[in-house]
């Protein structure tokens, strides 16, 4: 039963280095570790600027979870990109053929993390683009 509960490894180590103590995705420190602005970190997940700026906007379930979604994709890919430097270059500028050549920072704005995350699951299990 205790296995049931445990966390998938795969996806959550990035996720968890940026939490807090109450749970919640510390934006400084997301933006400070991938050496962006508020407004950059933002703009990459698909927010507007003003909500990462705001405690109470960046706490907000829509907010953690977009963050969440583009942190976990990031995380799926950091070993295989080199570092989660790489990994989100690649999140940001990489076309997916299978997507029409839209990035996945551009799906997961258009809400298909899920998707995204089935594509790398695909390709880990050493399906094609």
């Amino acid at each position: 039963m205790g296995q049931a509960l445990k966390i998938p490894v795969q996806n959550e180590p990035l996720v968890l280095s940026y939490m807090d103590r109450a749970g919640k995705i510390a934006i400084n420190q997301v933006a400070d570790g991938f050496g962006m602005s508020k407004g950059q970190l933002a703009e990459t997940a698909g927010l507007a600027r003003e909500t990462l700026y705001r405690l109470e906007r960046s706490r907000t379930i829509k907010t953690q979870g977009r963050l969440r979604e583009m942190l976990e994709i990031i995380s799926r890919v950091t070993e295989w990109a080199g570092g989660k430097e790489q990994a989100m270059a690649w999140y940001r500028a990489q076309p997916l053929p299978a997507f029409g050549g839209r990035t996945a920072e551009a799906l997961v704005k258009e809400g298909k993390a899920a998707a995204v995350r089935d594509y790398l699951d695909h390709m880990a299990l050493g399906g094609f683009a």
